[in-house]
């Protein structure tokens, strides 16, 4: 059989930081309410310029992936994006980070799963590679949430940020690597998180945003709900599919989007938050981006060691969920 292998991380961040602090100067909220509640303390903000881009974060995050994997980027087979904040609605955000790159070997295309998206993404890359159409691709989450915000909601404007992550996988024999990748959806649930057409006002603090004509609306309450069940119930079946158990797993990667509901998982699915890796506290919710930047942070922090076990687990608007089990293997 053939398995995905994880041969490289990378991640990109833009340089701004807007701390709690910030957004009391034009929000009704304190720092003590967003952390307390989120567990959020400051996030990146990308600013209108060429290297501040979806595209430009994604090639970024590409490149370090690109470096540890020891690769160029013509031995690419397949790029794939996901992403809801493109800079674009064509062409893709992949066409245009292979265009970057200089990915010239490599077919591209966006997947749109929300906060799911990268596990999405990691699903179509591991069936590529399962299929022996694909020796080796790039796997990228990234967004610019801050361009679709309504910044005098404070319910969902002090939860996200931007940024961008990427994984490259490549083909191998051996029986380690991305074990399994598990997703889902349920469409009846769409308005629990949804996006809006209509302009918003842009904070003088965050000038220089590049706004789209739409932002998003959260039902906060029934979206908790939802996330912590559906996290939980595909978790256990990406657990009993491999055959392992809670004690099996090293490390969790969660989607980062509210300190809460990261516990509320923990706590059902029985596994010590010691196990959990977070960064929600620096970069708020970054979508589709969350557990790649994540898991780059872990491995280069030296959390994630070769023969590790990891739990990738993630819910989003659609509404959407996943899991992936990784054998580490670098």
């Amino acid at each position: 059989m053939n398995f995905a292998h994880i041969v490289g991380t990378g991640s990109a961040l833009p340089d701004r930081i807007v701390t709690n602090q910030d957004l009391e100067t034009f929000l009704d909220t304190s720092d003590e309410w967003i952390t307390r509640r989120t567990g959020i303390k400051e996030r990146r903000i990308a600013r209108k310029s060429e290297q501040e881009t979806t595209t430009a974060l994604a090639t970024r995050a590409a490149r370090s992936a690109l470096q540890i994997a020891e690769m160029t980027a013509d031995q690419l087979d397949t790029i794939v994006v996901a992403t809801v904040t493109s800079d674009r609605y064509v062409p893709s955000a992949a066409c245009l980070v292979q265009k970057e790159l200089g990915a010239d070997n490599a077919a591209a295309y966006d997947i749109s799963a929300g906060c799911s998206g990268f596990i999405y993404a990691l699903e179509m890359a591991n069936n590529h590679i399962k299929a022996q159409n694909a020796e080796n691709i790039l796997v990228i989450g990234a967004e610019r949430l801050s361009a679709i915000l309504n910044w005098q909601d404070r319910g969902t404007a002090v939860l996200l940020g931007d940024g961008a992550g990427a994984v490259i996988l490549r083909r191998n024999s051996g029986q380690s690597g991305l074990l399994s990748t598990h997703i889902k959806s349920d469409g009846r649930l769409w308005d629990l998180l949804y996006s809006e057409n209509g302009d918003v006002a842009v904070p003088e603090i965050l000038a220089g945003l590049d706004i789209k004509p739409f932002h998003l609306k959260m039902e906060g309450n029934r979206l908790f709900k939802q996330a912590v069940s559906s996290m939980v119930n595909i978790a256990e079946k990406a657990l009993s599919v491999n055959g392992l158990v809670r004690e099996d797993i090293d490390l969790v990667i969660p989607h980062q989007a509210n300190m809460r509901i990261i516990q509320a998982v923990a706590e059902k699915l029985h596994i010590p938050m010691e196990k959990f890796f977070t960064n929600l506290h620096k970069y708020g919710n970054t979508s589709a981006a969350t557990i790649p930047i994540a898991l780059d942070e872990a491995f280069r922090s030296g959390r994630i060691s070769k023969g590790d076990n990891l739990l990738m687990v993630s819910f989003g608007a659609g509404l959407t969920w996943g899991a992936a089990i990784v054998r580490w293997t670098i």
